[in-house]
């Protein structure tokens, strides 16, 4: 697949066929996702394929907390733990997960609810001692050292693509890291930095929309002329 056109279409997919993915696919993904940069080409990643039924249960009840309490606070007209953000207004929407939760379970559920059968779940660990976190003490959120781990987590999207498969880097199951730890026997030195669902897509997207380089690309100064190209 041409290069522009596989970073054109990858889009996030969370509605797969049932067809399983081979081992042997799932190696050359990740085989060829190792290329990704990261700090000091330290590869501070770590992958768990979790093909066992009940620790994917375990894994999707882990997820649907944070789940539930995101759709509460979209609900509520906010970016759901924004750094900056409305603090009260965040608590109570939070508040209300138990509604949503309830509302949610009465019906068919969507990807969240069937996250065990997903072909694929890879649980993506970053190395706390590999990670250059150069903002590391700011009095603000810190998030540099995700540099040399989400770029391996694109990676393996762009690589299932090539396999013909489909799929969503997801970090809703970080609300519950402890708990996920536990279920997989991480140690405390490794962070969960997300969970990825591949599988073959019931429809692979072929045109996506995205906001144009002037809108977020100025010249010179945050408050310079867009750039044009």
């Amino acid at each position: 697949m041409d290069l522009l056109e596989a970073l054109r279409t990858t889009g996030a997919v969370r509605s797969f066929t049932g067809d399983a993915v081979a081992d042997d696919v799932v190696f050359r993904v990740l085989d060829n996702a190792r290329f990704a940069p990261s700090g000091g080409n330290r590869q501070g990643w770590r992958v768990v394929v979790v093909q066992d039924s009940a620790t994917r249960r375990a894994l999707r009840d882990a997820y649907l907390p944070g789940w539930y309490s995101y759709l509460a606070q979209r609900e509520a007209g906010l970016v759901p733990w924004a750094p900056i953000t409305d603090e009260a207004a965040e608590r109570q929407a939070e508040a209300r997960a138990g509604e949503v939760a309830a509302a949610a379970q009465a019906g068919p559920g969507g990807f969240a609810e069937h996250l065990d059968e997903v072909p694929v779940l890879l649980v993506l660990l970053a190395d706390l001692r590999a990670l250059a976190a150069v903002d590391k003490g700011f009095d603000r959120y810190t998030l540099v050292g995700g540099a040399s781990v989400y770029p391996f987590a694109w990676s393996i999207l762009l690589a299932a693509r090539a396999e013909g498969l489909a799929g969503v880097l997801t970090t809703m199951a970080v609300r519950r890291e402890e708990e996920v730890r536990a279920l997989l026997g991480v140690p405390s030195e490794l962070a969960v930095a997300g969970v990825l669902a591949l599988g073959y897509p019931e429809r692979q997207p072929t045109r996506l929309t995205r906001t144009g380089v002037p809108a977020f690309a100025t010249l010179d100064r945050f408050d310079g002329p867009p750039f044009e190209g």
